[in-house]
């Protein structure tokens, strides 16, 4: 059998652009903000992750544009060898003290933290229990760490609870998203950290879309439930409310010491370049002076859930920027993604086996600069579009 059979039979995507509705891969010739540039219209942006709007911020492009001019554009190695500047230093050190952990080691991606943490600190004899609704770079990290998964419906604490009673005499960590990022739900960590004591198990959760949204000043889900001494592992990424590129992770000097030495994600990877991490530590700088854009974003959060049930339209109710809008049908989903980019308003589709048959959706999600005037008129197109189809 020909290995590139599968390429050659594969025409899904094919037959989404012949109807004219594949939603994915569009340019934009605009930066990201609540306004965007998309097939040469003004564009409402519903569909990102700058949380805090900070892509744009005067000042995080500055510090940019001056590491740049300082550094150069790379760092022509990885951080265990030659690659390792005073910034990177400098933000994992600030990073560690916002959150109130021993050390911070940073990674070039969100995604390759996952990797590098996970398959770091399990092996052979572990076993990694993980929602089931966690991001996929868990999962890989899980086929990479050879340690066994198992899984647990979805933010189902009994059902948590009875895989961990099936477990004996290995190591066990615990792995859930913060906010999930399909749904925007919270994960129930306080019961979660109740049964890893109960269990002798280990508690790591995913804060890349919990950083700068939730918690005392955005610190996060550990943060929010006031559980920052329970939390055994925090991962977090620079591509959302840090508005740049990368990943971290958060724990205890030994902890982070062994990952910095064992973590091939880590050790045989290029270094974060030095625009990223200025821009990121500028980012940081910005949250923590001024702690009313994430206040701003509770508001509107709260102010779209209330005007969608104004419009009568469905969605997963959630206490976070992330709201999902059932439709159901995965091709209805590209089409109403499609309907609302020619009137000018940017949603993601979320279609099988992301989600199960038959329960599509249209996530959005929200920036703490939109304003109320920008997110009624997106409502009242996804209200015209849904209205058409359903």
């Amino acid at each position: 059998m020909d290995l590139f059979k599968k390429c050659e039979d594969f025409d899904r995507v094919d037959i989404l652009k012949e109807k004219d509705i594949y939603p994915y891969y569009i340019p934009l010739t605009s930066g990201q903000d609540t306004e965007v540039v998309m097939q040469n219209h003004r564009t409402i942006m519903i569909g990102s992750n700058n949380y805090l709007g900070l892509t744009s911020h005067p000042e995080v492009v500055e510090a940019g544009v001056e590491a740049l001019k300082k550094y150069g554009s790379g760092c022509s190695g990885s951080r265990f060898l030659n690659g390792t500047l005073d910034i990177h230093i400098d933000l994992e050190n600030e990073l560690a003290k916002f959150l109130h952990k021993e050390e911070v080691v940073t990674f070039s991606t969100g995604f390759q933290s996952n990797l590098g943490i996970i398959s770091s600190i399990c092996g052979r004899n572990d076993v990694i229990v993980c929602d089931k609704e966690n991001h996929a770079s868990i999962y890989d990290a899980c086929k990479l760490s050879y340690a066994k998964m198992e899984r647990f419906r979805h933010n189902d604490m009994e059902d948590l609870e009875r895989v961990l009673q099936g477990i004996q005499d290995k190591g066990i960590l615990i792995v859930t998203d913060g906010v999930f990022s399909m749904s925007g739900e919270i994960c129930n960590l306080p019961k979660i950290v109740e049964l890893a004591k109960k269990y002798g198990a280990r508690v790591m959760v995913d804060d890349a879309h919990a950083f700068g949204v939730i918690g005392e000043n955005g610190r996060g889900t550990a943060s929010y439930f006031g559980l920052e001494d329970d939390v055994d592992i925090i991962m977090g990424t620079f591509s959302k409310s840090l508005a740049s590129l990368g990943g971290f992770v958060a724990t205890t000097k030994k902890v982070a010491n062994f990952i910095k030495h064992t973590s091939r994600p880590f050790i045989f990877c290029a270094s974060i370049p030095p625009a990223n991490v200025a821009c990121a530590r500028k980012a940081l700088d910005i949250i923590e002076r001024e702690p009313q854009r994430i206040t701003r974003l509770q508001e509107i959060g709260d102010y779209v859930r209330d005007g969608l049930r104004k419009r009568n339209i469905k969605f997963i109710e959630s206490q976070t920027p992330i709201v999902s809008i059932y439709i159901y049908d995965d091709e209805k989903a590209f089409i109403a993604c499609r309907k609302l980019l020619n009137k000018g308003v940017y949603v993601n589709s979320v279609v099988s086996p992301a989600v199960p048959v038959g329960c599509a959706l249209l996530r959005t999600s929200y920036t703490a600069t939109h304003t109320n005037a920008q997110l009624d008129e997106a409502m009242d197109k996804i209200k015209e579009v849904l209205d058409e189809l359903l």
